[in-house]
């Protein structure tokens, strides 16, 4: 299967947020993504990992290969765990290029932000922080 480009996968999350009118549901489908994420090793729970900046407990974990950063990551709330999914569902898989090169723009479109609490909207900037470093050390 042909995967989508990085416009593609923002585009559907732009989509798929579309659907819900009200906030509520949009956490509902945040906590569906966290529940969906891949097992996150109980050993790669190491301080080293920690997302500086968050409230409650981001793991994220990446390894480059054949040129593209694929991110594994937990997180000890629902809600975060979801955020978290989000992201990398989105940059898991791209090149450290295109990841240092966008502007995670979508994240706004679709008013993740502004809906979250001042402490969770932090740890998102942390998480975002986080991926965009990775990338580009690894440019």
């Amino acid at each position: 299967m042909e995967t989508m480009s990085l416009e593609e996968a923002k585009n559907q999350v732009i989509e798929d947020f579309s659907l819900y009118d009200e906030w509520l549901d949009k956490y509902e489908y945040l906590i569906e993504l966290g529940k969906n994420l891949d097992s996150y090793p109980q050993e790669a729970r190491t301080d080293d990992r920690l997302i500086k900046g968050c409230q409650s407990r981001v793991w994220l974990d990446w390894q480059l290969k054949e040129g593209k950063i694929w991110f594994a990551a937990d997180s000890d709330a629902i809600i975060t765990k979801g955020i978290i999914s989000l992201l990398i569902s989105v940059y898991s898989g791209r090149t450290p290029q295109e990841i240092a090169a966008d502007d995670f723009g979508f994240i706004e479109q679709i008013g993740l932000k502004e809906n979250l609490s001042p402490t969770r909207a932090n740890g998102l900037v942390s998480m975002i922080g986080t991926i965009k470093r990775v990338a580009a050390e690894n440019l």
